[in-house]
């Protein structure tokens, strides 16, 4: 039961994003910008950034939500999982396994992040903006890991929520939906 009142319709994140829009709106828009926007990242790859920290933070709603999307955007379920039991045997390149190294040390602790690490990523061949952006998605996925626990945000009812959710997310992206969210209620 989350510790205050949330629309019963729109469990985890969006609950809280709904229930301060004035700060829910810019944490969308950086969302939108670093998960959609212009990058040499996939949206799959940005999206399992996503998972790996939400996986390393524990948090269930998260970890499945973006589990959803990336497997979504993949076409295949194999790659996240693979990922969260080791990601040294996913089915990523080499850069994307150095990239998801730095994700889950940022998101236990930026200070966990090595200079090993990150020679590691560029001599894959990651770029300086390609560090940035996984070290940023981490920290601002952590920061979505905590408020979501933080608040003892609701699980939905049906496991098939996160479906239409990734469906949502791949089509519509991070913002808030024109329409808001009242057509999901009951």
């Amino acid at each position: 039961m989350p510790h205050i009142e949330l629309e019963t319709h729109l469990p985890g994140i969006t609950g809280l994003l709904e229930y301060r829009k004035d700060t829910g709106q810019p944490i969308r828009e950086l969302t939108q910008i670093l998960m959609r926007g212009e990058s040499t990242l996939t949206e799959a790859e940005r999206e399992l950034i996503a998972t790996i920290v939400s996986h390393g933070n524990q948090c269930r709603f998260c970890t499945t939500a973006h589990t959803a999307t990336a497997d979504l955007l993949l076409g295949e379920k194999a790659t996240s999982q693979k990922m969260k039991e080791d990601i040294e045997s996913a089915p990523v390149s080499e850069k994307m396994k150095a990239l998801l190294t730095i994700a889950a040390a940022t998101g236990k602790s930026g200070k966990l992040v090595t200079s090993e690490m990150v020679t590691r990523a560029r001599s894959a061949g990651a770029t300086d903006a390609e560090l940035h952006d996984t070290v940023l998605i981490a920290a601002l996925f952590s920061l979505y890991n905590r408020y979501v626990d933080g608040m003892a945000t609701a699980m939905p009812d049906n496991e098939a929520y996160f479906d239409t959710l990734a469906d949502r997310l791949v089509a519509h992206g991070y913002m808030r939906l024109p329409q808001g969210y009242d057509h999901l209620k009951k």
